[in-house]
């Protein structure tokens, strides 16, 4: 587990993520996950108001087990590639409470696919000391070819000669989602697990459901804290 601030300048942040990078651990995981977690945060761009939820979910039947959630104050700026300082206060509050913790845990963001190479999977992975995969709607860095239009097909994502994900096609003729590892396990590993969470939607169903439940929280839907299913 790392031990780093986030009540730190942007200055320091950028410092700091350039070390932490040297920590992620892109090596192959060992063994087949049985819990996979998915986190997500929701909150207007110009609010500090934030809902973040973190599920858990059986590997096999992507059924859920359990979640954690909290309403929150963001106190780090809005600064593009220093958003996992913004929202991990938040979303480390949702880990600490968890009582059954996941094998695996899935971001609704980057991985290693990030300027520093320290996306919010790579920053939430080694600060809980889980092994995570950014899944992001968007690409941050990487240069890569359009992967076939059929569920499946993927296209490495190259950046400044290093493999940094996948675009991978979760769904038939959807845009693609870009997969990259956080820490704790390869690139090939965050492609496979997300091809495995990709359950007929584009997003796979661990941030998907992360997704659903942050904007209920928001709506007012659910109340906040711990659930067992």
């Amino acid at each position: 587990m790392a031990h780093t601030q986030l009540s730190v300048s942007t200055r320091e942040a950028v410092d700091q993520q350039k070390l932490l990078a040297q920590q992620v651990d892109l090596s192959p995981l060992q063994e087949r996950p049985s819990l996979i977690g998915g986190c997500d945060i929701s909150y207007n761009r110009f609010s500090s108001r934030c809902f973040s939820a973190i599920v858990v979910l059986d590997y096999e039947s992507m059924q859920m087990v359990a979640s954690s959630s909290v309403a929150d104050e963001m106190t780090f700026p809005y600064v593009p590639g220093l958003l996992s300082y913004r929202e991990l206060p938040s979303l480390m509050k949702c880990w600490e409470q968890l009582e059954i913790k996941p094998d695996v845990l899935a971001c609704d963001g980057q991985g290693i696919a990030h300027p520093r190479n320290l996306g919010i999977a790579s920053h939430f992975g080694l600060l809980a000391g889980v092994s995570a995969l950014g899944i992001a709607k968007s690409v941050l860095v990487g240069e890569f070819e359009e992967p076939g239009l059929e569920k499946g097909s993927y296209n490495l994502m190259m950046h400044n000669g290093r493999e940094v994900g996948y675009a991978l096609r979760s769904k038939n003729k959807v845009k693609p989602v870009y997969v990259s590892s956080g820490t704790g396990m390869s690139n090939e590993d965050a492609r496979n697990i997300a091809l495995h969470c990709s359950k007929g939607y584009r997003i796979p169903e661990p941030t998907r459901q992360a997704h659903i439940l942050v904007n209920r929280l928001r709506r007012g839907e659910e109340n906040v804290g711990l659930t067992h299913y």
